[in-house]
């Protein structure tokens, strides 16, 4: 499922395949909060910087932000991945139609290349009409490759049971305090592109952790590039932000070095089945 991504600020960045054909970047960049015209410029930087990959949601609140980037940025719109999300209140199928078209509008495209579920709010017993609305959106060109986001491997069954339609992505929290072997795994036996939501974790706390400082100062880089290296090499793709234009360089820059055996062992043994940084359980949790 991997390739090489030319382009970027790292030549051999690697990418992953889904099973429609997708191809993404190993990372992306994270515009949560990112808004107004200052977010414009963070954005613009990032794409500057060689991300190719922008990843926002209705409930950002920020889809104007990232299409005036996009338009400002002077890259080829061909050139760019935009992905976007349906919040939880629009899951009906007709709202979920009337969405995906007002996301475009918002953002001044034609198309928008990846649409994504974002919770599937399960109470709601809602997802599978807002699937049908991405799979029509698709089949007319308004969005190229569809999703979801937080989803267990329970809620896919029921998309395939009820559509025969797989995700090309699932977007899920994922690092090293919560590292998801069994939902990779089956993402991966479907196709699935897993991308990490919070990939560095929450508040710095993984960037001061002893055994990642460590292995930080094993191969002489930062916390950071260890943790956005291990992803690289667990086989998701990884979703940091930030709006320093040296961070935004440094978190691409992770290909000069390798995590060794010991490396990737001591990391897996950070993983902790409670390591949710917000606490936001997909079996429980519903978005508005």
């Amino acid at each position: 499922m991997d390739a090489l991504l030319q382009g970027t600020d790292s030549s051999t960045m690697p990418t992953r395949i889904a099973n429609d054909g997708l191809i993404l970047p190993a990372i992306g960049f994270g515009t949560g909060a990112v808004a107004g015209n200052r977010g414009v410029d963070t954005i613009v930087s990032a794409l500057d910087a060689g991300y190719r990959l922008l990843d926002t949601a209705v409930n950002y609140e920020n889809e104007g932000t990232v299409g005036k980037a996009i338009h400002e940025s002077g890259i080829e719109r061909e050139q760019i991945i935009v992905s976007s999300k349906l919040p939880g209140r629009f899951q009906g199928y007709d709202d979920a139609r009337r969405c995906i078209e007002e996301s475009a509008f918002r953002m001044g495209l034609d198309y928008i290349d990846i649409y994504l579920i974002h919770w599937p709010n399960p109470s709601q017993a809602q997802y599978v009409q807002a699937w049908r609305a991405l799979i029509d959106a698709r089949e007319e060109g308004l969005v190229r490759h569809i999703g979801v986001s937080n989803f267990l491997p329970g809620h896919i069954e029921m998309l395939l049971r009820a559509t025969g339609v797989a995700p090309a992505v699932n977007q899920v929290e994922l690092h090293p305090y919560f590292q998801q072997h069994e939902q990779m795994s089956y993402d991966e036996a479907h196709g699935i592109i897993t991308q990490a939501w919070c990939p560095l974790g929450r508040a710095n706390q993984l960037l001061a952790d002893p055994s990642i400082v460590s292995i930080a100062h094993k191969h002489e880089v930062d916390p950071a590039s260890v943790i956005l290296r291990w992803h690289v090499q667990l086989g998701d793709v990884a979703i940091p932000k930030s709006s320093n234009p040296k961070r935004q360089k440094s978190n691409l820059d992770v290909m000069g070095f390798e995590l060794d055996e010991q490396d990737m062992r001591e990391l897996r043994n950070l993983d902790n089945p409670q390591g949710r940084c917000f606490g936001s359980d997909p079996r429980f949790h519903e978005e508005s």
